[in-house]
């Protein structure tokens, strides 16, 4: 991303292809399994049923493939803005301390999670942008990791579901002290850095090409992006 290209680039999550074909196949799938279950024998009647409920789960899947933005993720040369239908978060490219894989130990091996993490030299920015609905679904979509990354010698799992929900307030770097949701997003960024290392996690759902290709792009246009003020943190 060069200083004279200021035009962002917008990336189509690979989950967002295909909403219309396949509200369409269920749309298709439920006009044929009324009419099965209109004319056929009553020994083919479960098989009706099945073929229904089929066609609810796609029709369910279009819509909302269909609800969701038509762009994941809009990269500028100032900054990164993810686009969810619960809401925006954005990050700006000098607020960026680090940006790769996250990876978890499997035995000896070390395997990357189908994710890019985001290291942030400071929250504030972040989580003044964040809305408190897509702070909530960050939370759900987050707790895989925790699960991740858990301590291997509880033996129960119940360890650390106390941090599931970790709502203690949060303060910030600029003394601003969160409440609510936005504090358990900020205590859980914390305790997902102190884990895997990062703070905030892109799901390859949300991308348009594998997570290692992502972060060789994110790093490029980091590299070849306008000098800006830094962040003081």
């Amino acid at each position: 991303m060069s200083s004279n290209d200021s035009a962002p680039i917008y990336i189509k999550a690979m989950s967002k292809r295909n909403g219309f074909t396949t509200l369409l196949i269920g749309m298709v799938g439920l006009l044929v399994s009324v009419l099965w279950l209109t004319l056929a024998p009553p020994w083919l009647f479960l098989a009706g049923i099945f073929l229904t409920s089929a066609s609810l789960v796609t029709l369910l899947i279009g819509w909302f493939k269909l609800r969701d933005p038509d762009h994941s993720i809009e990269i500028s040369p100032t900054r990164i803005l993810y686009h969810h239908r619960r809401g925006n978060w954005e990050i700006w490219w000098d607020n960026i301390q680090r940006i790769d894989c996250p990876r978890v130990a499997q035995g000896l091996d070390q395997t990357e999670l189908d994710a890019v993490g985001i290291r942030l030299k400071s929250y504030a920015p972040f989580m003044q942008r964040v809305s408190p609905r897509l702070a909530t679904h960050l939370l759900m979509e987050q707790r895989p990791l925790l699960l991740h990354s858990h301590d291997n010698s509880c033996q129960t799992g119940n360890c650390f579901n106390h941090e599931m929900f970790d709502d203690k307030h949060y303060t910030l770097e600029d003394g601003q002290v969160l409440t609510g949701v936005k504090a358990m997003l900020a205590n859980r960024m914390t305790q997902l850095r102190t884990r895997l290392g990062y703070d905030i996690y892109i799901s390859g759902a949300d991308l348009d090409r594998s997570p290692m290709e992502f972060v060789h792009f994110l790093r490029q246009c980091q590299q070849t992006r306008p000098e800006t003020k830094e962040v003081v943190v």
